[in-house]
């Protein structure tokens, strides 16, 4: 389909407007690595090993490069900068505390507050429009995969299931309480069943005026546009509305392997087109069925969120619909972000923070990302060259 966006992503005095020269140029740098396949892997690993052997000083050199790039800090106090700078470009925080391995129920105790105090930060704050969590930060993998299998529980692991229900309901209700829309992270496919239930009730119970809770579609799953017509059919039929937070998807390696040890189907879309596709008809859905629907693009691709801007004015929606928003993650596709807010569109960045050790596994994941997402990082390195050359000229 020809498209006639609205909004165009190659303006990178408008992109790169919020950096300093030097945070460009330590931009520059990390991109660099990144685009290297050897050197990205062989820094990540050898930051592991470091911050294992407690190496001196190698915290402070993870802290101020990759860490300061893609989180806001260690606290949500220490985000106050990134969430204040990011305000003034008109673009939203979304708080993400990216700890992730807890395996205790202390952890999930703690995780659980952690997320709690992120409510408090957004509560009456139009700088912080959005909060998030995984369930897996509530409670054990392994018995969301047996529910997801539909093994008996024993009596310990009922007991475990509710205290995840429990802390799933403190969050919603908080949510709903200070009217800050929380988003649920969809996660691996064997374990995603309770999570989607769990999001569903949560819905029906608190998305009765608007849309609070908001479930994650990966549409890079083959099953994925059917469950979004049912979660649609679901919340008409309670009465309710739908919050979609619409991604790509961020699991492809794991499922792919599994499926390949399990001897199983992938459900994953064999070709990347396959998926855009997919992407966009759920762009074209929920905009189709905007009267239940409020959603979150959470998309790095140019295309995608052009075409939405293109749907929205199909549809007559001013670019500050509040049932639409847009979403990357800090330190990405900032040539999307501050273009489409400077048109006027509701737009917000994922900001992570947490203790940098604890989240080595989040940073690990985007120097993957960037380096195994065709053009991706040469993507972000070309422009970020290109605003250089213009900052020079």
């Amino acid at each position: 389909m020809e498209i006639e966006p609205r909004v165009q992503f190659d303006d990178t005095g408008t992109a790169f407007s919020y950096k300093s020269d030097r945070q460009l140029r330590k931009a520059n740098f990390i991109f660099t690595v990144v685009n290297n396949p050897v050197m990205s892997a062989i820094a990540t690993r050898l930051a592991t090993i470091a911050l294992k052997l407690r190496v001196p000083g190698v915290k402070a050199i993870i802290r101020s490069t990759i860490f300061e790039h893609f989180c806001g800090g260690e606290t949500i106090e220490a985000s106050e900068k990134t969430i204040v700078t990011l305000k003034k470009f008109n673009v939203g925080t979304i708080l993400d505390y990216s700890v992730e391995g807890e395996k205790t129920e202390e952890g999930f105790d703690d995780t659980t507050a952690e997320i709690l105090r992120t409510l408090e930060k957004a509560k009456g704050n139009n700088a912080v429009p959005f909060c998030v969590f995984k369930v897996t930060g509530m409670g054990d993998t392994r018995l969301l995969e047996k529910k997801h299998a539909r093994e008996e529980l024993s009596a310990d692991e009922e007991a475990d299931f509710a205290k995840i229900h429990a802390r799933v309901e403190q969050i919603c209700s908080k949510a709903h309480e200070y009217g800050v829309p929380v988003l649920i992270d969809a996660e691996e496919t064997w374990i995603q069943d309770p999570i989607d239930h769990l999001a569903y009730e949560m819905m029906t119970k608190y998305n009765r005026q608007r849309a609070i809770v908001f479930n994650t579609f990966q549409m890079y799953r083959k099953d994925m546009s059917s469950r979004l017509r049912d979660a649609h059919q679901d919340v008409v039929k309670h009465n309710c509305y739908l919050g979609v937070k619409m991604v790509r998807g961020a699991y492809m390696e794991r499922e792919e392997a599994r499926a390949e040890k399990m001897q199983c189907e992938n459900p994953i879309h064999p070709t990347k087109e396959d998926t855009d596709k997919a992407f966009n008809k759920g762009l074209t859905f929920c905009l189709d069925n905007k009267q239940r629907i409020t959603l979150m693009c959470g998309s790095h691709n140019d295309y995608s969120n052009k075409f939405l801007t293109v749907l929205m004015e199909k549809h007559g929606l001013k670019p500050n619909d509040p049932h639409i928003w847009f979403a990357q993650l800090l330190g990405m596709s900032d040539h999307i972000t501050f273009n489409l807010s400077r048109a006027g569109y509701n737009v917000a960045k994922y900001v992570p923070y947490g203790p940098v050790s604890a989240v080595m596994p989040y940073l690990i994941r985007r120097a993957q990302e960037n380096t195994s997402v065709a053009g991706q990082s040469s993507r972000e390195l070309q422009l970020i060259r290109k605003e250089l050359r213009r900052r020079r000229e």
